[in-house]
């Protein structure tokens, strides 16, 4: 996570967020989805390339990308996140992780991908993050964003028939603490994109059809099955705009 004045860090909640979000299958959904559409649109057998896990948690994306043989810097603001990959991954040669803010880290380092996955939901202002990613992206090199879905979380409750939560504008009583206090409409965050030095290559729904399933247990016995509906599905209209995380992959001029 990254942290202005009140952007969320996972100190104290690490365990429970690794659990929760790795430990199920909705973790384990969005994890292969989103290394799917970076593989399809990114050349990660060719390398070492030098890349970016920016707010990247207890380094889940991280771990993978070193198994293909990368150099990753992990960045996150929660010091205990970082112990937890730091612990899961071990010490590498390829690996460097860095404690602060994405906002703090120097100019001075371009990378030839930066990954930005599940972090602009948690911060107060995503758009001068959203600038600085791309400031540390070198030329012709791509930018990955995740993000947690407004329009997908506001149809999720209304099917659900959390009305009073939504006449309230989807803001909880009581502090959620595992829950994205400032969720990202697709369409905003597009058109802002489309304003700066880059080719939009990828768009897709993380995550269309899982969340919504009626039956929560075929999650787990059908899982091949819905994965292989959102790999099918995730890139085609109207479907991808109902993906609980949306995602776009951009290549810098």
């Amino acid at each position: 996570m990254d942290k202005a004045s009140n952007d969320k860090s996972f100190d104290n909640l690490a365990n429970k967020f690794n659990k929760n979000i790795y430990g199920s299958t909705k973790g384990q959904l969005r994890h292969e989805l989103l290394l799917h559409y970076l593989h399809l649109n990114i050349d990660l057998n060719k390398g070492p390339l030098n890349i970016l896990d920016a707010g990247g948690g207890t380094g889940k994306m991280t771990e993978s990308l070193l198994k293909l043989g990368h150099k990753v810097t992990l960045t996150d603001i929660s010091s205990e996140a970082l112990a937890l990959a730091q612990a899961n991954i071990g010490h590498q040669a390829q690996l460097s992780i860095v404690h602060g803010d994405i906002l703090s880290l120097s100019d001075n380092v371009q990378y030839d991908v930066v990954i930005c996955h599940a972090v602009l939901e948690w911060l107060q202002e995503p758009l001068p993050v959203i600038n600085k990613l791309i400031n540390l992206t070198k030329q012709k090199g791509y930018l990955s964003l995740s993000f947690f879905n407004y329009d997908a979380q506001l149809f999720g409750n209304v099917l659900y028939g959390n009305f009073d939560y939504v006449e309230r504008g989807m803001k909880a009583k009581n502090v959620v603490r595992l829950s994205p206090n400032n969720p990202q409409k697709p369409r905003y965050i597009l058109s802002y994109l489309q304003t700066l030095p880059l080719d939009i290559i990828q768009i897709a729904g993380i995550r269309c059809f899982h969340d919504y399933l009626k039956d929560l247990d075929k999650q787990v016995s059908m899982y091949e099955q819905l994965r292989a509906v959102e790999l099918q599905y995730g890139t085609e209209e109207p479907y991808l705009w109902l993906g609980k995380y949306f995602l776009t992959i951009s290549k810098k001029h």
